[in-house]
């Protein structure tokens, strides 16, 4: 089982509409994938229109595998399962915090509820906090969506300091370029800067700033089920070609 965490410490990057997009990628490989959305805001469940369980609260997230596995729901999409999020996910580092072993807890909840496959991503809120300690803990591959400006940089060098201040292994950072638009000097110039500066951090997919990403609330299905011939639903399926193969088939 690969855990996939698609995370950011900055809010508002895509984040969500690449933890949909991505896992739908691997489902379409023949993958039996489960999303996990950890933020409490629910974006993923209602992209995919699943609606989340209401018994799945407090720290049984962590405690009761039988409540776990029970409050998974089908998606629209074969091998593509959901564990959509409930408010009561924002009081996560509450719970986590009363526990022994608090930092692996995710993990162990993971491994003990999401036997039945291959890939697990992982919609994950934007801060720093022990869920998202269990978070870099757990996952195998984090991939980390940037926007090429200042903000974006600034939050990224934030996430790297954090890795660098508690020996984390910095390898499984993924990040990539989000919501790119060409036509802006501010955004070839910052995409630029950081390749340099990391070189080992990026990949050489970016995804577009795009009317159909935007769309994904209305259509509530990934880009590819509305619009598969876009530009955007190309730069998604590159992503995960280079997340799984090492191929680099757009940029």
């Amino acid at each position: 089982m690969k855990i996939i965490a698609c995370y950011s410490n900055k809010g508002g990057v895509g984040k969500t509409a690449t933890s949909v997009n991505l896992a739908y990628a691997y489902a379409q490989a023949g993958q039996n994938v489960l999303l996990c959305d950890l933020d409490p805001q629910g974006a993923s469940g209602f992209y995919l229109r699943v609606k989340p369980s209401k018994k799945l609260t407090d720290a049984r997230f962590f405690e009761d595998v039988e409540r776990f596995t029970k409050s998974i729901r089908a998606s629209d999409f074969e091998r593509f399962d959901v564990l959509p999020a409930n408010l009561t996910f924002r009081d996560f580092d509450v719970f986590l915090s009363r526990m022994r072993n608090k930092r692996s807890r995710l993990k162990k909840a993971l491994a003990a509820a999401g036997s039945d496959y291959d890939v697990i991503v992982l919609d994950c809120p934007p801060n720093f906090s022990t869920l998202s300690e269990n978070v870099f803990k757990a996952a195998d591959l984090i991939v980390v969506p940037v926007i090429p400006t200042t903000l974006s940089q600034r939050s990224f060098d934030q996430l790297v300091s954090f890795f660098d201040e508690r020996n984390l292994p910095k390898k499984k950072l993924k990040a990539f370029f989000s919501m790119v638009q060409r036509r802006k000097t501010l955004h070839l110039e910052t995409m630029e800067a950081m390749r340099r500066l990391y070189r080992k951090r990026f990949l050489q997919t970016s995804i577009p700033f795009a009317a159909d990403i935007e769309r994904m609330g209305l259509n509530r299905a990934p880009v590819s089920i509305y619009a598969g011939r876009s530009a955007a639903s190309a730069a998604y399926q590159a992503l995960y070609d280079e997340l799984e193969n090492g191929v680099v088939t757009t940029k």
